[in-house]
């Protein structure tokens, strides 16, 4: 049974990750695969913590698992790195900061032969342990909060535009391209993006099981959905054909923000209502939930947190494509 299955390789990129990686090594050595037949890449971007210490403990006695060092330290060289030295069928990237279901690899395979996709991949289920991050975990399950994002919704199956982490067809890199280096967020959006211009599939299946906590703190979070603003018109400027008008709400919101101010002052029945309109829709999405009192109040302050950091990364991310475009 055990020669029927393919060969795969797992991607871990990583850095400063002392307090998760062993988790996620732990994930893999308990999936139900056959660890004769994956090889597995941790890249590590010169950490400055003891996670190439715990890195080399576990390859001491996995033999299966090999360290990389990626000096540029972002994750698109990483990938890159690992994806050039593997010999898997199928590459699997795992996140350090996300739990894997023991069937997760197994479930990769069996939808890539159950399907015609050439990339698959699960949905993003987002898990608090705190009010705080359980609250961000719920605001980024909405369309209140991401829009009609799908693979935010952890009961979405089919084919899409893009899946959470994901996993690729070896031949897809020969017809594609690697990952886009300059890309310090976004990465694999833009890969997906490019992968599907070219006429190649993508499916997400809600099987394919994994838990992602959220960033602890408002400025983490603000300075996370910042980067995703601030590179994704670089990507839609690659990619025309995926542009959204989920990607464009956010800049719009935020440019009106600015001009709140000024012409409230003329008009302010006009200028002032969709604001009001935004915050009931935030109080009817926060509190038609099951969390606690608290985190139904944090999610008050998360959705202006996730609409404004992302819209501005996205109008200064603007300025910035045109000036690398020039």
């Amino acid at each position: 049974m055990e020669n029927s299955w393919p060969f795969i390789t797992i991607i871990i990129p990583c850095r400063n990750e002392s307090a998760f990686i062993a988790k996620v090594l732990e994930n893999v050595l308990t999936q139900n695969y056959p660890q004769n037949k994956m090889e597995v890449f941790v890249v590590d971007g010169n950490s400055e913590d003891d996670t190439i210490e715990i890195l080399k403990r576990y390859a001491v006695t996995n033999a299966w698992i090999k360290i990389l060092i990626n000096p540029a330290q972002i994750v698109p060289p990483a990938l890159n790195l690992a994806i050039k030295q593997s010999t898997g069928d199928y590459i699997i990237r795992l996140d350090a900061h996300s739990i894997y279901a023991t069937d997760y690899v197994s479930k990769i395979v069996e939808t890539f032969q159950s399907s015609a996709a050439d990339i698959v991949g699960g949905p993003m289920r987002a898990e608090g342990k705190t009010d705080f991050q359980k609250a961000v975990a719920y605001c980024t399950s909405t369309k209140m909060g991401v829009g009609n994002s799908s693979f935010h919704d952890e009961n979405a199956s089919g084919y899409v535009d893009s899946v959470y982490l994901g996993a690729w067809k070896r031949e897809l890199f020969k017809e594609v391209g690697y990952f886009d280096e300059q890309m310090k967020r976004n990465q694999d959006d833009e890969f997906h993006y490019r992968a599907k211009s070219k006429g190649k599939k993508i499916y997400l299946n809600p099987e394919i099981r994994s838990v992602y906590y959220p960033r602890s703190t408002a400025k983490k979070l603000f300075s996370q959905y910042f980067q995703y603003g601030l590179y994704k018109p670089l990507v839609l400027k690659k990619v025309k054909s995926e542009i959204k008008i989920r990607h464009l709400i956010p800049a719009f919101f935020v440019t009106y923000l600015l001009l709140l101010i000024p012409f409230t002052f003329y008009h302010p029945l006009i200028f002032v209502t969709p604001l009001l309109l935004y915050f009931l829709l935030s109080v009817y999405f926060g509190f038609n939930s099951k969390l606690n009192l608290l985190s139904k109040l944090y999610c008050l302050i998360i959705f202006p947190i996730l609409h404004i950091s992302y819209g501005l990364g996205f109008i200064i991310g603007l300025f910035k494509s045109n000036k690398n475009n020039n």
